[in-house]
């Protein structure tokens, strides 16, 4: 199935919207070894490709990708600490989403990936969540998780091009295993093809997105400027 992104027409995303092919690090500074990241040859995303990657009715909410749009506080541009303390004030969306924040993550510029492992200080790469721990079959019932750029710079979401539930039919019982960031790696590593979407994101722009189904990370590669994104996840019932 894939991702798969709510709009309208091509010319909606074809401005905001790339795609390059993975790969897997080796002794990367600041990276886990074997950490799955894009490549540099980023291309337009065409109209085929996003006409495939379009959400249409019969998709279930749980594992639609929507962009959405927040006024934000005034903020110096420099003021990476008050966007933190403002985070966590924000009705993200006006009631229509849960307003305790999950997390905040400030992120320098020019990263190709900004997700680390807050035990190691290493970053992961593609990755998925596992707020719920859903098995296989049940995966794409997880919760959304919903992010807001609060700037001072754009950023990107990234997405890969396979859901977890695809990856993990090369697992060999995949029916009573919970899908987790190793099967990425795995799934690369045996030369499955997997490609990645990048979604830019001005400030005040955001997504909400089916992060423990669609491998997936934060971007600012060839951004200069930092900027932090804020988190919030979405009701049991599956907002």
């Amino acid at each position: 199935m894939g991702p798969r992104l709510v709009f309208d027409t091509y010319d909606d995303i074809r401005d905001r919207c790339d795609t390059a092919p993975v790969r897997q690090t080796g002794s990367e500074p600041g990276y886990d070894h074997g950490a799955i990241v894009p490549g540099d040859d980023w291309v337009p995303l065409t109209a085929e490709e996003a006409e495939r990657h379009q959400a249409d009715d019969s998709m279930p909410d749980s594992i639609r990708i929507e962009l959405v749009r927040r006024p934000l506080p005034d903020c110096d541009s420099d003021d990476l600490a008050g966007r933190l303390e403002a985070a966590a004030r924000l009705d993200p969306l006006n009631g229509l989403w849960p307003t305790t924040l999950l997390g905040c993550a400030a992120s320098p510029g020019n990263w190709a990936t900004t997700t680390e492992d807050s035990s190691t200080g290493r970053r992961i790469g593609l990755h998925v969540d596992n707020f719920d721990r859903l098995p296989y079959a049940r995966r794409h019932q997880s919760r959304r998780r919903l992010c807001l750029n609060l700037g001072p710079g754009p950023r990107y979401l990234l997405i890969g091009d396979h859901d977890v539930q695809q990856i993990c039919r090369i697992h060999p019982d995949p029916g009573q295993h919970c899908p987790h960031t190793e099967d990425i790696r795995r799934y690369v590593t045996a030369r499955h093809p997997l490609r990645c979407l990048r979604i830019r994101l001005a400030p005040g722009e955001g997504y909400i997105a089916p992060t423990e189904f669609l491998p997936h990370d934060g971007s600012t590669a060839g951004i200069d400027q930092p900027s932090v994104a804020a988190f919030w996840l979405g009701r049991p019932e599956g907002l």
